[in-house]
């Protein structure tokens, strides 16, 4: 098992001490070799991520194939996966090629939220599992197993992959205005900074043209060589910088853009305003497939290492559902999961790097505060425990800083968690809102049946 991941129940530990402590301790753990902290399959997988580039079709499927039959097997032997493979007569030994994926069942966000323990592998203990939690990106939260040692250091050699195409390398400085919070009052610090990974974390909760001022004072002074940021908050940021005309006096060497849709016009405003290259892609934290901008092109390329991605059938506006199997994560596989994630196809090649032009959806939402602050859900949605039990959550607002969220109770949620919810949303949420709390039997749904994340009726833009 990794260092990383055995000090991970200590992180919001870590997060919450005071900045000294941080420094210190964060420094310390950062001159620890990277193969002790993430362990030996980090290192494998950053030889995996640099090699497959340069690898034929015929190589690709083959690792493929054998990838897809290891997490069948795997999947076999939990008794949710045994008996929907026996009902469909499929079996995992006999797999030998990819077309005969198609043969096996779907996997909803249901079946996790319902049968998420029948899903796990008996031959791997509690001590080798990580539990994980999303809010999910249509409002249905839902929890699920990572392999300790395999998963965490997967994706940390992925992205670094993906980063270098635009010039990041391990070590380099990076501002980070994603989820982090840095206090839960409307006017708390904007800061801290992670002395483990040498980053400056900014609050994207407080990002306002009032507070700018002082996020450009942070970045000046901490100098980043790369922005590694939601898309909202990178244009929120240089919209800010352009009303106000105040500057950075550095330059960065990228952008690093996930977790939210990025349009073609917004990447070209961000790359002409900072005059830096941006890298965006595409992945979740079920960690099934995961896709990026390639070197020479926009569009978002499925990693044929990573997991094995297929598309449902094409809606009316022609965008496809991405259906992914996951690779590696032996505790808990996913086979042929659907997303609920969208995406217009530019090939239709299931074998070697299968590209998109965009995936559709992910849009910038927002719930606004008593004083004008911009909370992204995706901010919201980060990784915790307060949606653990629910089938589905749904944030309501008319009116600035009063927000009712509605949920959905699963079979295993239990009503004395409601004041922990309340608890974490407040945190997040700020000082400045308030807040409701009501269960609903159903959240409400497009006329497509799909689940909605926020209903708003205030006026404000989508996108900066």
């Amino acid at each position: 098992m990794s260092l990383e991941d055995t000090l991970y129940p200590l992180l919001k530990l870590y997060e919450a001490a005071p900045q000294p402590l941080k420094s210190l301790a964060g420094r310390a753990y950062r001159a620890i070799p990277s193969s002790l902290r993430y362990g030996p399959a980090y290192t494998r997988f950053q030889n995996e991520a640099r090699e497959v580039e340069l690898w034929d079709v015929e190589t690709i499927r083959r690792y493929q194939i054998a990838a897809l039959r290891d997490s069948l097997l795997a999947a076999a032997k939990a008794p949710f996966y045994a008996e929907r493979f026996a009902a469909s007569g499929v079996d995992p030994a006999k797999f030998e090629a990819l077309e005969q994926l198609a043969d096996y069942p779907l996997l909803t966000k249901q079946d996790l939220i319902l049968h998420r323990e029948q899903m796990v592998n008996p031959e791997f203990d509690a001590k080798q599992r990580l539990y994980i939690t999303t809010g999910g990106s249509s409002g249905v939260p839902v929890g699920f197993y990572l392999h300790k040692g395999v998963s965490r250091p997967k994706e940390q050699a992925y992205l670094e992959a993906q980063w270098s195409r635009r010039g990041y390398r391990v070590g380099d400085r990076v501002a980070v205005i994603r989820g982090g919070v840095t206090s839960s009052k409307a006017g708390g610090g904007i800061s801290y900074f992670d002395a483990t990974r040498n980053w400056l974390i900014l609050s994207s909760y407080h990002l306002t043209l009032e507070r700018l001022p002082e996020y450009v004072a942070a970045l000046n002074h901490f100098r980043p060589q790369h922005l590694h940021a939601y898309p909202s908050a990178a244009l929120m940021l240089a919209r800010g910088l352009e009303q106000t005309g105040l500057k950075l006096d550095f330059k960065l060497t990228s952008l690093l853009c996930g977790s939210e849709k990025l349009t073609a016009e917004s990447q070209q405003y961000l790359e002409q305003f900072f005059g830096a290259k941006i890298l965006h892609w595409y992945g979740h934290s079920e960690r099934v497939v995961l896709a990026a901008q390639s070197r020479t092109s926009n569009h978002l390329h499925f990693w044929p290492t990573y997991g094995f991605v297929e598309f449902g059938e094409p809606d009316t506006e022609g965008n496809r559902e991405i259906i992914g199997t996951s690779f590696h994560n032996h505790v808990m596989p996913l086979i042929r999961y659907r997303t609920g994630d969208y995406a217009r196809l530019t090939n239709e090649d299931q074998v070697g790097w299968p590209e998109v032009s965009a995936v559709v959806g992910r849009d910038y939402e927002y719930l606004v505060s008593a004083t004008g602050r911009r909370i992204s859900l995706t901010a919201i949605n980060m990784h915790d425990r307060i949606f653990d039990g629910l089938l589905a959550v749904q944030f309501f607002q008319e009116r600035e800083g009063v927000v009712e969220c509605c949920f959905q109770p699963g079979p295993q949620w239990q009503g004395n968690r409601e004041v922990a919810m309340r608890f974490g949303l407040l945190k997040k949420l700020g000082d400045d809102f308030t807040l409701k709390l009501r269960e609903v039997k159903e959240v409400e749904k497009t006329s497509a049946g799909k689940h909605k994340w926020l209903v708003t009726r205030l006026a404000i833009m989508t996108e900066c």
